[in-house]
């Protein structure tokens, strides 16, 4: 890969990795120097990266640097606040977009990534296969899980509107 076809990817892939990533953190600016260390991580092996996977390299980095992230995290972050955190319940919802990020939240994150990729980001199961290391039926059976767990957290949709 070229100067140049590293900066096209730049161009046309950043947005999408941040929106990737941002949904399933939801901190901007954890978001933001992810997307940066990937693209730090891409620019390291530049010389080794084929242009045509180059899409597919970046989301594998960036879902491997978030999960790395979380788990630093999740490390530094007390007991009791995780039980709290899990406790408190607010079902005021406002609009559908507010409803579906709530029910997301609900989902494992292994599941919340291989749907967002899917719905959110277009991806082909094989290609979510490949970012998350997971085979191609594996990838469709979190979908499916994480569908019938939407669909439980939700209802029907005369109690959300």
């Amino acid at each position: 890969m070229t100067r140049a076809e590293y900066n096209k990817c730049v161009d046309h892939y950043a947005d999408g990795v941040y929106r990737f990533i941002l949904k399933n953190i939801k901190d901007t600016e954890r978001a933001r120097d992810i997307v940066q260390d990937s693209f730090s991580k891409m620019w390291e092996k530049v010389g080794d990266i084929n242009t045509e996977k180059a899409k597919s390299y970046l989301f594998t980095t960036a879902y491997h640097t978030m999960i790395d992230e979380i788990r630093h995290e999740k490390a530094k972050t007390s007991f009791n606040e995780n039980i709290y955190d899990n406790l408190t319940v607010n079902h005021s919802w406002n609009d559908l977009k507010e409803v579906l990020q709530k029910a997301l939240d609900t989902l494992p994150l292994l599941q919340k990534t291989v749907i967002m990729l899917r719905d959110y980001e277009g991806y082909s199961y094989e290609e979510i296969g490949n970012i998350t290391n997971l085979s191609d039926s594996q990838v469709k059976v979190y979908i499916y899980r994480g569908r019938v767990a939407l669909k439980n957290f939700i209802g029907s949709m005369d109690k959300v509107i």
